[in-house]
């Protein structure tokens, strides 16, 4: 009797099976290690893409998706790092202010919905302010050539006002724009005119004029007068006014008749005020003070008083007396 034969595999076979195993155990370690992503990208136009991805660098997922930068654009995260938590790819532009190239989106680590908080911190808001209209100043010289002339202030210049109304953009509390809509002439200002006359008479040689309780000077002796006013006190206008009334006060004192009959006279006497006792007074010379210093010295030259003093010292001294601005006065008339 004949024996059955063995059924015996080729090894080719075998070989095969053995190999087919080992690729479809590799295939699962391989799909156990990698993590699948959804991600989004956001274009510049506002385009949404979900697409789902191995890759977790965004240049990668971005060649991946056959996704190229343009020069005017910006991508957040940066190119170069891993994906944000979110898992949100956006694809800003440049944007163009007043000229200058400005970058739509903030740092690459931050999150669209702190961009869009930053963007909602934006605020605008309608002002409306007062402000100061300078006035100019006219100087006509009328002294036809001659040698020997002087100023004379024809008219007293006045400040004037508007009122200015701004659109104003804040963010962060800081100005980013600030454009007027509107404006209004509230007072208009007055022009200082100033004539350059000829001295043809001993009259005209006199540096002042008092006329019904008010002093003219020339130019030059009412920049000498605000600058040593503007020395004595520049912190306020009440201040100076107070200063100037104090030599003013003087000028109808019985007790100071000696010193002076104009207020500059007794701003002259020897040992009282700073023009005889320092130089500080020199630096505020053509018209280096403010403003409200030579308004000061303007009004009280025709007529305005704001205390009854004759003497005053710096609040410094410690002086009993009532202060105004940073000197305290005292000895009533």
């Amino acid at each position: 009797m004949e024996k059955p034969k063995k059924a015996n595999l080729p090894i080719k076979k075998i070989i095969g099976i053995c190999l087919g195993l080992m690729l479809i155990s590799g295939i699962g370690v391989f799909a156990s290690n990698a993590k699948i992503n959804n991600v989004k990208i956001i274009l510049s136009n506002g385009y949404e893409m979900n697409i789902v991805t191995t890759k977790t660098k965004v240049s990668d997922i971005l060649e991946e998706n056959h996704i190229v930068l343009l020069p005017e654009e910006n991508v957040i995260p940066n190119i170069d790092r891993e994906l944000s938590d979110n898992n949100t790819i956006r694809i800003t532009k440049f944007a163009e202010n007043d000229g200058e190239m400005e970058l739509a989106s903030v740092e690459a680590d931050i999150s669209s919905e702190e961009l869009f908080a930053m963007y909602d911190s934006i605020t605008e808001k309608i002002e409306t302010v007062e402000e100061v209209i300078p006035y100019e100043t006219i100087t006509k010289d009328v002294s036809n050539g001659s040698s020997t002339k002087k100023d004379t202030v024809i008219q007293t210049g006045r400040d004037g006002l508007r009122e200015v109304t701004y659109n104003i953009k804040y963010q962060n509390d800081e100005i980013i724009e600030k454009k007027e809509i509107a404006s209004r002439v509230i007072k208009e200002p007055v022009n200082k005119i100033v004539e350059v006359r000829q001295i043809t008479s001993r009259s005209d040689i006199s540096r002042v004029t008092y006329s019904n309780g008010v002093w003219s000077y020339s130019e030059e002796d009412m920049d000498l007068l605000c600058a040593i006013t503007a020395a004595e006190c520049s912190t306020s206008y009440e201040g100076a006014l107070a200063v100037i009334t104090c030599a003013c006060n003087r000028t109808v004192s019985a007790a100071w008749a000696s010193r002076g009959s104009d207020p500059l006279s007794q701003y002259k006497a020897r040992g009282q005020f700073c023009y005889s006792i320092n130089s500080s007074w020199r630096r505020r010379l053509n018209g280096n003070y403010a403003s409200f210093v030579r308004r000061a010295v303007e009004d009280a030259l025709n007529g305005k008083r704001n205390h009854n003093y004759l003497s005053f010292r710096a609040s410094s001294t410690g002086h009993y007396g009532e202060n105004i601005g940073d000197n305290v006065y005292f000895n009533e008339m």
